[in-house]
């Protein structure tokens, strides 16, 4: 089994974050007033605990189906697959980041969670034609039954 069938776009996701990631870091390091979200107040801590929670979740969910199925040659259609197309992308860039930024008192992590979420946007068509290739009918049945298509 090779690597690629297991990360996807996952590594021209990270290459095109990669200068967005040091950039980043290195502006909140130097010029942590510019980051800060307000401590942050309760309110948002315990909300971005939820979410983060809830985002953690859905990316282990993930990750076991992609490690279980993806080697057996599997098209995976259930679980967070049934609600969006990439839910590991889509799940870090809205769930996990933003809401982990938060509770550290930046608002870098929804930064780049809204890079993550446009990157994986730009590698979506690539990754789903391969799909369809592989998959056929079985991959456009799913396609169109999928809750939120657009995530």
């Amino acid at each position: 089994m090779r690597l690629a069938s297991l990360v996807g776009s996952g590594d021209k996701i990270a290459l095109l974050m990669s200068p967005f990631v040091v950039v980043g870091v290195l502006l909140n390091v130097m010029f942590p007033a510019a980051f800060d979200v307000g401590g942050p107040p309760k309110a948002l801590q315990l909300v971005s605990m939820l979410v983060l929670a809830a985002g953690v979740a859905v990316w282990l969910w993930t990750v076991v189906l992609i490690l279980r199925e993806v080697p057996r040659g599997e098209l995976i259609t259930a679980g967070p697959y049934a609600v969006v197309k990439h839910p590991l992308y889509t799940g870090v860039a809205l769930l996990v980041l933003p809401w982990a930024g938060f509770l550290l008192d930046t608002w870098l992590g929804a930064l780049l969670g809204a890079v993550l979420y446009v990157a994986s946007r730009l590698f979506a068509g690539e990754e789903e034609a391969e799909l369809a290739s592989t998959f056929g009918d079985r991959w456009c049945r799913y396609a169109t039954a999928v809750k939120v298509p657009w995530l």
